[in-house]
């Protein structure tokens, strides 16, 4: 009997070592995405894992790592970052509750039941609680390391203590789960700077396409290449051979449809949904050389940090609209702007956002008249109603009549975070080119026009 108790304790107490075995159903080799988030850490200082829901992002990768940082504990199979010392490590997430309902109780175990959480009961030496109204909360863990015998420090922090709560000493392993603010990731970025440490972040990203996504995805898209300090991967539920087909089903039933890719696929959630929630592929096609019997247009969006135009050309027998050309460039005059819009046709013309009526910066002179009359661009005001246009924009999108070429890679950059935030309203950020779309399908089509004779020689530029 007693044999039989220590080997239950053993098994409660040592939760570590049943992760990522050679063999059977869990085997490690199932577990890609994962083990290449884990791999990673010996060339990436930032890692990023968003993931779907129930994949085991929390408790097998963020949890499981800093647990062996921690302890020092490491698999022989692991080829991630290790450290040959002590770390000072803190993990963090939304609020006391959060943090004590999920890190501490993968990392420590239930409240009533230290030990058998992640960190070995046998490597525990301390466990100081939390001052404040949230029963059980613990604030630090000593924790002992296995290879040198020296003492390893854990922290729990939250992300409603602000940035300020993140300054202060220097971090070996920081993990965040659930995404954090901009401030709060960028304190975490210097409290591991001087120690050459380590950031986990793993979080289903609900927020869309924040700030801290964004630094890991540029434009929406995971990158090709991925930089020196920063890997980011993305995991789905088909990545989880723990999950059955009949739990996938049923969460799947319960989540709002505006939710269900990033719940279930680890793709960025666009706020309240996508302002045009129609997969690229679905628009996209290959460039071809425009029939000249498609009159064409351009919208234009004016600014000083973007000045954009999208180009379309219709096709009137079958109703489509065909986006071949983009320009966008910020900080430059409007001379640098109209040779861009030239360059594409003189003959072409065009609608300007109604803003430009406001003044320029040279000589007082109004926006509108200096590309009018002084540039020579034939170019009238658009239809500014933002949400009629959007509505025209999804009619068009929607029903197939209206296609993007492949080469127009600037409005897909602009196209995949073009959102709208909680309480529904169009975040005007990175939104030039979309702008100057819905001028063009709100005001540029009944001005398109036919090739003029005496530039029947021109060849549209195609892409941006």
């Amino acid at each position: 009997m007693h044999l039989l108790k220590e080997y239950d304790r053993r098994n409660r107490t040592r939760m570590l070592y049943s992760f990522y075995p050679d063999e059977g159903p869990l085997r490690r080799d199932l577990y890609k995405k994962h083990t290449a988030f884990f791999a990673a850490g010996a060339d990436h200082r930032e890692r990023c894992i968003m993931a779907a829901n129930r994949i085991g992002k929390s408790l097998g990768v963020g949890g499981y790592e800093t647990a062996l940082h921690l302890t020092g504990l490491y698999p022989e199979w692991w080829t991630g970052r290790r450290f040959d010392h002590p770390v000072e490590a803190w993990a963090c997430g939304d609020t006391t509750q959060t943090v004590r309902d999920i890190n501490q109780r993968i990392l420590l175990g239930p409240s009533d039941e230290p030990g058998t959480g992640l960190i070995p009961f046998d490597n525990i030496v301390d466990i100081k609680a939390k001052a404040g109204s949230i029963p059980d909360a613990v604030e630090t863990v000593t924790v002992k390391h296995h290879l040198t015998g020296d003492l390893s420090e854990l922290t729990f922090k939250t992300y409603d203590q602000k940035r300020k709560a993140f300054q202060g000493t220097a971090k070996h392993v920081i993990w965040l789960d659930e995404e954090p603010p901009m401030p709060v990731y960028s304190e975490c970025l210097l409290r591991t700077m001087t120690t050459d440490g380590l950031i986990l972040l793993t979080f289903t990203p609900l927020i869309g396409l924040s700030e801290v996504v964004l630094s890991f995805m540029p434009g929406g898209k995971l990158p090709k290449e991925q930089k020196a300090s920063k890997f980011v991967i993305q995991a789905t539920w088909d990545d989880a051979p723990h999950l059955t087909e009949r739990q996938k089903v049923e969460i799947i039933a319960s989540t709002p449809a505006y939710q269900q890719d990033a719940r279930s696929k680890g793709v960025p959630m666009l706020g309240a949904g996508a302002i045009y929630p129609i997969s690229e592929d679905d628009i996209t096609i290959d460039d071809f050389e425009l029939p000249k019997h498609f009159p064409r247009g351009y919208g234009l969006d004016v600014g000083w940090n973007a000045t954009a135009a999208v180009w379309g050309a219709w096709d009137r027998e079958q109703d489509i609209v065909y986006i071949y050309s983009v320009y966008k460039r910020g900080q430059a005059e409007p001379p640098v702007h109209a040779a861009a819009i030239k360059a594409r046709g003189l003959w072409i013309p065009g609608v300007i956002d109604p803003a430009s009526r406001g003044r320029s910066q040279r000589d007082g002179e109004k926006l509108i008249e200096e590309y009018r009359n002084d540039l020579g661009l034939d170019i009238i005001e658009a239809d500014n109603a933002r949400e009629a246009g959007i509505l025209k924009v999804w009619n068009r999108l929607s029903t197939g009549r209206m296609k993007i070429f492949k080469s127009c890679r600037q409005w897909f950059e602009e196209y995949r975070i073009y959102r709208r935030d909680e309480n529904g309203k169009v975040i005007k950020q990175f939104d030039h080119l979309m702008d100057g779309t819905r001028y063009l399908i709100m005001s540029g089509l009944e001005r398109a026009s036919f090739p003029k004779p005496a530039s029947s020689h021109f060849t549209p530029r195609r892409g941006g």
